[in-house]
């Protein structure tokens, strides 16, 4: 008996020691992908706020025109690129897995000929951003001035369009840090000419940070394609091809199915700031939610280097026929995002009286931005769980599935929740951010029970049939 005990305790030890180790090299590989992509989107997050933070000393009209800018303009573009690449993410990363690694260089130029044609497709609301923001009921001279440096950055439209399908094409192979390296030099350069170029040579304007704005974007693309084209990646990019021409409506369908997937989410948060705006005497309501959602993008930027690193493993341990694999990778990442979720949580709460003195020096703001604190820290928890799960979602390939749970629950639930508790229960602008949350949760719950019961074995069968399909270049029927 006393035998028998000791070879159960035996092979409990050593059960541990395995779980251990696994869990172990599961979250070094997790990792190796979140650690860089968070670098890398917080330094391209910070092209944005260098240059509102130098156009700041050019004057309060200069800053305010810039700002609505990036925020509407750019931020609705940003989003639209963004969401369009992460097709990219499931094709590439499933690619990787099968090992049809040569179909990878044909996946990115198809996504750059999408990308481009939708670029030019966008580029009116550029050019017409006086009268778009004139028929938002905004300030006359901001608009005047915004639609003049609209213009002037055009070229980042474009820059967005080949920058995001390069990002998927390399994380999908788990090579990150090249390109957090890269943004994180341009970034430096960035803050240089902005400095040099506005503060010492401030003749220049809004005309010289747009300029200087076009030139980094540029440089990060030319690096990255520098990098990619120079014979670093004999197997995934062999040169230009016709084939990139072919198949381009089933791509085509995907790559909108995941635009829809992300910028419902990201416009629910532009129409929650244009909500808070119809309020009464919205001044010191806006000033205080502009902090938070400040501090809410940095937090987003955590949870979406999480995003991207289960969206990688999830799609590279499909195609490569490894369910269960996979199915462990979102317990580690969900595990991971969540302790940290909870740890930057915490932080606001106890920080909540001290944060907003950062932004405003306004005692009426600052007192707001606090109140605010509770459901800034919730919403923050929320997104470190939501965007593993979202990521989870892309690497499967389900993006149309959370397009429709977006509509449903922002849209359906969240919206009028809001609008019904801000207005008619005059509870402002907790209220309408406290919709939000109800919707954001119940969307969570979902999506965790969509992924708690899914098939991962049928999910790896449909990963082959999506990849013996694009990687005969033949039309699919469905993705």
């Amino acid at each position: 008996m006393e035998q028998q005990n000791n070879s159960i305790s035996v092979n409990t030890t050593m059960n541990s020691h395995k779980n251990g180790g696994r869990v172990w090299q599961e979250s070094k590989k997790m990792w190796k992908i979140a650690g860089p992509a968070i670098l890398m989107l917080v330094s391209q997050y910070s092209f944005e706020f260098v240059t509102c933070a130098t156009v700041g000393h050019l004057g309060s009209l200069e800053l305010a025109a810039v700002s609505i800018v990036q925020n509407v303009i750019k931020g609705f573009v940003y989003g639209l690129m963004l969401g369009m690449g992460s097709a990219l993410e499931t094709l590439c990363g499933q690619a990787v897995g099968a090992g049809q690694i040569n179909m990878l260089g044909i996946y990115l130029q198809r996504s750059w000929i999408i990308t481009g044609i939708t670029a030019v497709l966008l580029t009116p609301i550029y050019i017409f951003t006086s009268p778009i923001l004139k028929l938002l009921h905004q300030d006359k001279h901001i608009s005047e001035l915004a639609g003049k440096y609209a213009l002037w950055v055009v070229p980042q439209l474009f820059a967005f369009a080949l920058n995001f399908p390069i990002q998927k094409f390399l994380q999908s192979q788990s090579i990150v840090w090249v390109m957090t390296i890269l943004s994180m030099v341009v970034l430096g350069i960035h803050a240089l000419l902005n400095w040099v170029v506005l503060m010492k040579f401030s003749s220049h304007g809004l005309f010289g940070a747009a300029m200087v704005a076009n030139f980094s974007w540029f440089l990060l693309i030319l690096g990255q394609l520098i990098y990619i084209m120079c014979g670093f990646f004999p197997d995934a990019w062999t040169g230009f091809s016709m084939l990139a021409f072919k198949s381009l409506k089933g791509f085509t369908k995907l790559t909108l199915a995941s635009a829809l997937m992300l910028c419902l989410e990201l416009w629910y948060f532009l129409i929650m700031i244009l909500m808070v705006g119809w309020l009464k005497n919205p001044e010191v309501a806006l000033d205080a939610v502009s902090i938070c959602m400040n501090l809410d993008i940095w937090g987003l930027m955590v949870a979406l280097g999480f995003n991207a690193a289960v969206s990688v493993r999830v799609s590279n341990e499909l195609g490569a026929g490894r369910p269960n694999v996979a199915k462990f990778a979102i317990s580690i990442a969900s595990m991971t995002s969540t302790i940290i979720g909870t740890i930057m949580t915490v932080m606001i709460l106890v920080l909540k009286e001290q944060y907003p003195k950062l932004f405003f020096e306004k005692p009426l703001v600052i007192a707001e931005a606090s109140k605010l604190g509770y459901l800034l820290a919730a919403s923050i928890f929320l997104n470190n769980i939501q965007s593993v799960l979202q990521g989870v979602a892309v690497g499967a390939g389900w993006q149309t599935l959370v397009a429709l749970l977006n509509i449903g629950f922002y849209y359906l639930v969240g919206l009028p929740l809001g609008a019904l508790l801000g207005y008619k229960f005059k509870l402002g602008v907790h209220g309408i951010w406290a919709g939000l949350l109800i919707g954001l949760l119940s969307q969570t719950v979902i999506l965790l029970f969509i992924v708690w019961r899914t098939n991962w074995h049928k999910e790896a069968s449909q990963s082959k049939k999506r990849m013996r399909v694009w990687g005969d270049s033949t039309d699919p029927q469905s993705t």
